[in-house]
């Protein structure tokens, strides 16, 4: 059983990307290499990455085209850029794609070892605490895997979408829970009908949870909403 991180490199550089690629796998890694981005989006599109390293300048589709169609995809998926050229702009276009990381070329390549650990970790992280099933919020009990919230002997049924924000909002509990995050995971989009979608699943929480006053959900304008729990 292969138990190694997978990686897509995406590198349009024949002999650059045979060496990256021999690189990472010396260093425990189960790594893909396709050769320009219309590769990348079929290689991407077979298999199950934990990490995508896409090369930004491509032929046939840069990277920056490649990393919005795979967020389209799946829109938790972990991206660095790779670049030879440092503008803001190219920099501020791959994090506004949702680039985890950004690197420019030429670079050392335990930096970029570094980097992959950590993007690797930090996401790690982020999926087991999403994964959570069982929350105490307040004096109510919620299980989202039975979609039930409950408190004392009154219980209700919550919607699948209710559940997953009901959810998402006590990971945040007491911190800023984004807009983007529940609308990317819930919704797979980010637009305006989504948007209000989500308000309206919002308010409906809102009257569930009344029946205890030490617990509201906060609009914070424009940004996303706070689960608030008083002790």
């Amino acid at each position: 059983m292969n138990d190694k991180q997978k990686l897509l490199l995406v590198e349009d550089d024949p002999s650059f990307g045979a060496v990256l690629k021999d690189y990472l796998a010396i260093n425990d890694f189960d790594v893909t290499h396709a050769i320009d981005g219309e590769d990348g989006l079929t290689k991407f599109k077979s298999g199950d990455f934990d990490l995508c390293i896409l090369d930004v300048m491509m032929p046939k589709k840069d990277g920056f085209t490649l990393g919005k169609e795979i967020k389209d995809l799946r829109s938790e998926q972990p991206i660095i850029f790779l670049t030879a050229k440092n503008m803001r702009e190219d920099v501020l276009n791959g994090y506004k794609i949702g680039a985890d990381d950004y690197i420019l070329k030429p670079f050392d390549s335990e930096v970029l070892l570094y980097k992959i650990r950590a993007v690797l970790q930090r996401h790690s992280a982020d999926e087991e605490k999403f994964e959570q099933e069982e929350f105490e919020i307040g004096k109510f009990k919620f299980n989202a895997k039975l979609r039930q919230l409950q408190i004392g002997s009154k219980s209700h049924k919550l919607s699948p979408k209710e559940s997953e924000l009901l959810r998402l909002l006590a990971v945040y509990r007491n911190d800023l829970m984004p807009r983007e995050v529940a609308l990317t995971r819930i919704w797979h989009d980010d637009n305006y009908f989504t948007s209000r979608s989500m308000d309206v699943y919002i308010a409906k929480l809102r009257k569930y949870l009344k029946d205890d006053p030490n617990v509201e959900i906060v609009n914070i304008h424009g940004e996303g909403f706070r689960l608030l729990i008083s002790e």
